[in-house]
């Protein structure tokens, strides 16, 4: 996409080639000269090959780089586990002074930007590669750090971002069907998560699950296990990437059915904290 930007403004638009090094090495030249940085890449090559100048040129200094990661987790299913991200948000989330949003539509991704732009200091955008049912409204702005609760429920709450987020609607209609009623909230900001809304969130129920297209280890069901460490004793259930690289598929769908991202994994999670 970023084609459309160079095509809008080409004196503003370097193509770095494949050198995600040197692309987040000039990011952090212009930054220190007072620009805002936009730099897109794979995610896997933009939060794992870049991480020497991520850490120590761009986020120790803080400067006003925004790193956009695109066709993260499996979106990118034809190309195999070396161009599928799966542990970006557990690296970007473990860089201290980096904030990291992971969009759960279109529409959020561009309000997204433009809170990105405002922002001081990096910033890391994950972005899936395909079409994804929109849940965001065209009114208001993007608050960065704030949940967004898609749905209202009373016995289980189901937090996730991305491409889960519709797999979590669907799940709420199955488990609706079958007398559950769960509640689902967009996480779409991983860091800084607002650890007092995660609790108030979780209040009254009697289960959680954070549903992810991401590993396990690290993201953003570990990040709502350390907001709810100490103040619940509510269960707790995970639905992601159980610690696997990812692979090559026909399709999408094919991929997310194989590492158990679907709906019917996370009715089935809900039932096990129900238990």
């Amino acid at each position: 996409m970023s084609i459309l930007f160079q095509q809008a403004y080409p004196e503003r638009y370097f193509e770095m080639g494949i050198a995600e090094q040197n692309m987040a090495s000039t990011a952090a030249g212009l930054a220190l000269t007072g620009k805002i940085a936009f730099i897109s890449s794979f995610a896997v090559f933009a939060s794992g090959r870049a991480y020497d100048q991520l850490r120590q040129t761009i986020s120790i200094a803080k400067l006003n780089v925004k790193i956009c990661g695109s066709s993260s987790g499996l979106s990118d299913f034809g190309d195999g586990s070396t161009h599928q991200a799966v542990e970006d948000v557990a690296i970007m989330r473990a860089i201290p002074n980096m904030t990291v949003l992971v969009p759960v539509d279109a529409i959020e991704t561009r309000k997204m930007v433009k809170a990105m732009a405002s922002r001081l200091g990096p910033v890391y955008l994950r972005v899936n590669r395909n079409d994804l049912p929109v849940y965001t409204s065209e009114d208001g702005d993007y608050q960065i750090g704030k949940l967004y609760t898609v749905r209202e429920g009373r016995d289980v709450v189901v937090f996730a971002n991305g491409v889960m987020v519709s797999k979590a609607m669907e799940a709420a209609k199955s488990l609706e069907e079958q007398g559950i009623s769960a509640k689902v909230v967009n996480v779409s900001t991983v860091k800084p998560l607002d650890r007092q809304a995660v609790i108030d969130s979780s209040r009254g129920f009697r289960g959680v699950v954070a549903a992810e297209e991401h590993s396990v280890i690290g993201g953003l069901g570990g990040a709502i296990a350390e907001a709810l460490r100490g103040v619940t004793d509510q269960k707790l259930e995970f639905v992601g990437i159980q610690d696997s690289f990812g692979t090559s598929a026909y399709n999408y769908e094919e991929l997310l059915a194989h590492y158990g991202l679907t709906s019917e994994a996370i009715v089935d999670a809900v039932k096990h904290v129900l238990k």
